[in-house]
């Protein structure tokens, strides 16, 4: 049935639903500081609001990605879909920062079903041969909805208030459900019979649950510290239930034999986890220290996803060119410096500094991402494609998670529960330097496990 689609109508349905997530994402950071106004929301609840949804698509992401190799790829992307548009219909008439977080949680949920299906749907339709280009223009789509996200975000609030964002997830989403009920005709259930572990399922999204629970508290006593410890057991328990069942919610088996694929995954979780946060630290610190508008924050920070996505193609080719795995260690390499750099901002720093910064770290994305991915789809035979694709995007959101863990852990250590005000700038730029010299240490470490692989041939 997948050779009857139009690829090209696969592909814009893929596209659009890749630009809506990340654009409503990062159009939700630009709206923190107004939510927290209107909520008199502390720091620690700001952080909650992006970390809930990153901690709901990591739990339910495996999971989807299994229920759409059973019951079809279609049918849980196109759920994904409904249940996004209607979370982001009912966060615009959000009543407390409780309910706001609550919701978001369940937005996160359906965005799982999409980015679960979404490359694996793409692998699906394209021939070995045209993938690579199918699979960039869908990520340049990301980037997309990343760079328009803090724009367009920035100029709603500034004009009708932060709940315009989640009023816009309504067209937007019912423009993408009805494109793939019209242009994606095909289905595509290649596991179609076989168990769902419901098991496995449980137990992962217990460790993850245990695991960001104690970590959020870590100031509060041993209890947080014990939570920490079941949660890292509860996973290692799944990793081994994985491991010794037919059909596990997660093959791990990728990751035990192909030493390519593991270290590019690692490479690639902490960068995410590394990078992330920062969008989310420079909305505050622009809005609040240096006293921007929230538009015009948000045209500052289109610098970074704009670069990025005018670099990638290029990047991209020159792993053509060179060794891929030496291209993306090079850009590793290139965000640990800019977030050296970020670490250092403060009150006197520049606007133009702050540009400088983001280009720089735009650049580094773009060194990275776009050769790490062709690496990662590359070491692996073509009937594990889809596999690939799937434990991709878990990476990539447990290393989004990561990031804001560490954001609320250390805001809930120096910010003892205090919004962000100006009576406690001198708190907030303490936090901001700790987390993004944290952040630095990590890509180090990514940056050992991508050059690793220059030591491996690719098989």
């Amino acid at each position: 049935m997948p050779q009857q689609v139009s690829r090209s109508a696969t592909l814009l349905v893929v596209c659009v639903a890749h630009f809506l997530m990340p654009f409503m994402m990062s159009a939700v950071g630009i709206a923190l500081p107004a939510i927290g106004r209107e909520f008199n929301a502390t720091a620690l609840q700001l952080g909650l609001v992006e970390t809930v949804y990153v901690l709901s698509a990591s739990i339910f992401l495996l999971a989807m990605g299994r229920l759409g190799d059973i019951h079809g790829r279609r049918r849980i992307f196109q759920w994904g879909i409904v249940l996004f548009t209607l979370m982001g219909g009912a966060l615009s008439q959000s009543w407390s920062i409780e309910s706001l977080i609550f919701m978001r949680f369940l937005q996160g949920m359906g965005g799982s079903m999409v980015m679960a299906t979404t490359f694996a749907i793409v692998v699906s339709v394209f021939p070995p041969q045209e993938r690579g280009k199918a699979l960039g223009l869908a990520v340049a789509s990301v980037y997309a909805g990343i760079s328009c996200g803090p724009f367009f975000g920035g100029m709603l609030i500034s004009t009708f208030g932060w709940r315009s964002i989640f009023y816009l997830a309504i067209p937007l989403g019912l423009i993408t459900y009805l494109t793939s009920q019209v242009k994606l005709r095909g289905e595509w259930a290649d596991a179609e019979g076989e168990p769902f572990d419901w098991q496995g399922g449980l137990v992962y999204a217990i460790g993850i649950l245990l695991l960001i629970c104690g970590a959020s508290n870590l100031d509060r006593g041993a209890w947080a510290w014990a939570l920490v410890g079941a949660g890292l057991l509860g996973l290692g328990g799944f990793l081994y239930l994985e491991s010794r069942l037919e059909y596990p919610l997660l093959n791990i088996n990728l990751l035990r034999h192909n030493r390519i694929f593991a270290l590019s995954s690692l490479a690639a979780l902490l960068n995410y986890a590394a990078t992330f946060g920062v969008t989310f630290f420079l909305s505050l610190y622009l809005q609040y220290v240096k006293g921007m508008s929230a538009r015009d924050a948000g045209m500052l920070l289109m610098l970074q996803p704009v670069t990025q996505a005018l670099l990638s193609p290029l990047c991209g080719r020159l792993s053509d060119r060179y060794p891929a795995a030496r291209v993306a260690t090079g850009g590793m390499f290139l965000c640990a410096t800019g977030l050296a750099f970020a670490a250092g901002l403060d009150q006197q720093a520049a606007l133009p500094s702050v540009g400088l910064v983001l280009m720089f770290l735009g650049l580094g994305f773009a060194l990275f991402s776009s050769p790490n991915i062709s690496i990662i789809m590359g070491s692996v035979e073509s009937r594990y494609l889809g596999i690939a694709s799937s434990l991709n995007s878990s990476v990539r959101t447990l290393g989004m998670m990561g990031s804001m863990t560490i954001i609320t852990v250390i805001f809930s250590v120096t910010m003892a529960g205090h919004a962000v005000t100006v009576e406690t700038i001198p708190q907030f730029l303490t936090s901001m330097r700790i987390a993004l010299l944290l952040f630095c240490v990590i890509c180090l470490g990514g940056i050992f496990c991508s050059s690793a692989r220059l030591r491996t041939p690719l098989s």
